[in-house]
């Protein structure tokens, strides 16, 4: 579903951000993508539907290559869900708008099949009773689960998510994990950047873990987690789980 090969990004001709970094993501397939700060993890995940450009190498998305000039990128952008940090809800539109608006403007979808989809998806993630309000009148842990049923409204063949949890408080990250194991039972295609180990050991089938902008290692969950190859994932591991 998604290929990634030998990509190099700088920022300017000074930073290098991504180092030669060939990983793929099957059809199904939850990968969780982690790091210490700095390492690349976001910026990596952003060059999968264009939000990042990159100089060397190739990305293709279901065969579509996404650094081809040609390449009609809203479109694939449409069929690559995203979810952010900070959830970017449109604050001055009321939740059920906010699942609405790109399902009629890109998909072309009637006002009525669009709130059909987004009332759907609102009870899917729990949250059907808030279809009303603003983003505002919700809390952190309630608007990036809104988040994530607005990128599930356009159909995605996959789902990237950049910290999804980072931004919440303890007691909301759980509500929005639980939301993304049941998108990962149902066979989502997902590419997650997060420091939530529990996650990645229930959910992932491969982690991938990156440093300085380069993959040090690419394995098996169960490998990742009891035998880590490289001396800086063991080090990150022992720091991360200790606590």
């Amino acid at each position: 579903m998604i290929e990634i090969s030998h990509v190099d990004k700088w920022y300017g001709t000074a930073f290098q951000a991504l180092k030669d970094c060939t990983t793929s993501v099957a059809k199904g397939e939850v990968v969780v993508v982690c790091g210490p700060s700095g390492s690349g993890k976001s910026t990596l995940i952003k060059c999968v539907n264009a939000l990042e450009p990159f100089q060397k190498g190739t990305i293709t998305v279901d065969g579509i290559s996404v650094g081809d000039p040609r390449t009609n990128l809203p479109k694939l952008r449409s069929r690559v869900g995203m979810v952010f940090q900070h959830f970017e809800l449109f604050p001055h539109l009321r939740i059920i708008d906010n699942l609405c608006l790109a399902q009629e403007k890109v998909l072309g979808r009637s006002h009525a099949e669009a709130m059909a989809k987004g009332s759907k998806l609102l009870d899917r993630v729990g949250l059907k009773d808030h279809a009303q309000k603003y983003p505002a009148q919700l809390s952190g842990g309630q608007q990036q689960r809104v988040a994530i049923a607005r990128a599930l409204a356009m159909d995605p063949i996959a789902m990237l998510f950049d910290e999804p949890t980072s931004a919440l408080d303890p007691e909301m990250i759980s509500e929005v994990l639980d939301v993304m194991i049941d998108l990962a039972r149902d066979g989502m295609t997902m590419m997650v950047v997060t420091h939530e180990m529990g996650f990645a050991r229930k959910v992932a089938n491969r982690v991938i873990f990156m440093d300085q902008g380069e993959i040090v290692e690419d394995a098996q969950k169960e490998e990742f987690f009891n035998k880590p190859r490289s001396e800086r994932a063991q080090k990150f591991l022992s720091k991360i789980l200790s606590h």
